[in-house]
């Protein structure tokens, strides 16, 4: 994986390990039409979402698994990271990648957006993204501290 930017690969981890934010996923559609979605993720050296099997995203992914992404703050100073990959689905044994990020984002899963998503008729599916390149920015120095 190739690694640019300001950052460097522990520095990388660490931001997406710790980004409560989603990650955006660019795509292309069947028609070869440019598309983007924001999920939520984890990281372990890969992206990983979790997400409807009846989502759009699963038939374009069939179609073309090569993906972009960014993943970065929105209030300034602004920093991220950003790349580009290959995906793979799979399916989302016991809804574990998905309760594992209701956990991360909203704390557990015992509210009504998990009780949404964990119904029993819904079928989740895993999207995991290897890396084949990642770039980091951090405008922190060139904009300072944000003020109140």
């Amino acid at each position: 994986m190739e690694i640019t930017g300001p950052w460097n690969r522990e520095r990388v981890d660490e931001f997406l390990d710790e980004a409560e934010i989603p990650v955006r996923i660019g795509c292309r559609t069947p028609s070869e039409a440019p598309w983007i979605v924001s999920l939520w993720f984890s990281w372990d050296g890969a992206i990983n979402c979790a997400t409807s099997a009846s989502a759009d995203l699963a038939d374009f992914l069939a179609h073309d698994d090569h993906v972009s992404f960014e993943v970065s703050t929105n209030d300034p100073p602004y920093k991220g990271v950003r790349g580009r990959g290959r995906a793979t689905v799979s399916p989302d044994a016991d809804d574990e990648l998905l309760r594992a990020l209701l956990k991360r984002y909203l704390g557990g899963v015992d509210n009504p957006t998990g009780d949404r998503l964990l119904r029993p008729e819904r079928e989740e599916i895993r999207v995991r993204i290897e890396p084949e390149r990642l770039h980091s920015w951090d405008y922190t120095k060139r904009m300072g501290p944000k003020t109140p």
